[in-house]
C-alpha cells in the first residue's frame, strides 16, 4: 500500500494564467493584469523561501505568445525588463539563483543582456533556484533535443539503439534540474499549454479557478497540503 508523500515538494512548476481576465474583471487595461501578476511572482518566491522549496519554475512567456499583437508583446518585454531590473538586488538579498529556459536568443537584446547579467551574478546563490521559462515551448524543446541526437547518430557518435529516455533528457534545457514534483495552474484551465511536457510526466497536478494576480498564500498552502496527502506511484502500483 503506497504511503502519502507527507513532505514538501522539492520542485514546484507553475502555469501563471489569468492576468488578462483579472484586468478585464476589474475594468482595467490588460497591462495592469500583468503588473499585478508580477507582484504575485514576488510573493510566491517568498513563499518558497519560507517553506524550504529549493526549485521554482514559472511559465513566464511561451513561444506561442510571440503571436500576440505586437504592442502587447512589447509591453510584456518591457515588463520583463523592469521586473529583472527591480528584483536583481533581491536575488542577492534572498540568496536566490536565477535561471532561464527557452529560445532566449529571440528576446530583445537589452532583455537578454540584463537576464544574463542576473543569471551570472546569482550563480552561487543557494536558497532557491528560480527558473523563468521565456520564449519556451516544450514541443520545440523536445524536437531540438531529438535533432541533436540525430546529428550525433549521423556523425557516428551514437547508435540509434543506444538512445534512451536518459540520453534525450540530457539534451533538454532542464538537463541539470530535477523534474517538477508539483505543477500548479491557475485560472481554471485544464491543459498543460506546451509546458514541460517531458518533465511533468509524473508530477502531481493542482488546478485552481483563482486567477494568477489573486493567487495568495492560502492557495499555495492548499496546494502543498493536497500534494502531501497524495500517493505517488510512478505507475508501479
Amino acid at each position: 500500500m503506497p504511503t502519502p508523500c507527507n513532505k514538501t515538494p522539492q520542485h514546484v512548476a507553475i502555469i501563471m494564467d489569468g492576468n488578462g481576465r483579472w484586468a478585464r474583471q476589474h475594468g482595467l487595461p490588460r497591462a495592469k493584469g500583468h503588473v499585478k501578476g508580477a507582484e504575485t511572482v514576488q510573493r510566491v518566491v517568498q513563499m518558497c523561501l519560507e517553506r524550504g522549496i529549493p526549485w521554482l519554475t514559472l511559465y513566464a512567456f511561451s513561444t506561442e505568445n510571440w503571436g500576440r499583437p505586437a504592442a502587447e508583446v512589447k509591453r510584456l518585454m518591457d515588463m520583463l525588463y523592469r521586473f529583472l531590473d527591480k528584483n536583481r538586488s533581491l536575488l542577492l538579498e534572498k540568496n536566490v539563483r536565477l535561471r532561464a529556459i527557452g529560445e532566449l536568443d529571440l528576446l530583445p537584446e537589452k532583455n537578454l543582456r540584463l537576464l544574463n547579467e542576473c543569471i551570472r551574478n546569482s550563480a552561487s546563490h543557494t536558497a532557491l533556484n528560480l527558473t523563468l521559462a521565456l520564449s519556451y515551448g516544450s514541443r520545440q524543446e523536445i524536437t531540438a533535443a531529438a535533432r541533436r541526437l540525430a546529428e550525433q547518430v549521423q556523425r557516428g557518435e551514437l547508435q540509434p539503439a543506444d538512445i534512451s529516455p536518459e540520453l534525450l533528457a540530457a539534451q533538454l534545457y532542464t538537463a541539470d534540474m530535477p523534474d517538477p514534483d508539483l505543477l500548479i495552474r491557475t485560472s481554471g484551465e485544464m491543459r498543460l499549454s506546451n509546458y514541460l511536457l517531458w518533465q511533468v510526466s509524473y508530477a502531481e497536478l493542482w488546478l485552481t479557478p483563482v486567477l494568477w494576480p489573486d493567487f495568495a498564500e492560502a492557495d499555495f498552502d492548499e496546494a502543498l497540503r493536497d500534494y502531501a496527502a497524495r500517493h505517488r506511484r510512478y505507475g508501479k502500483h
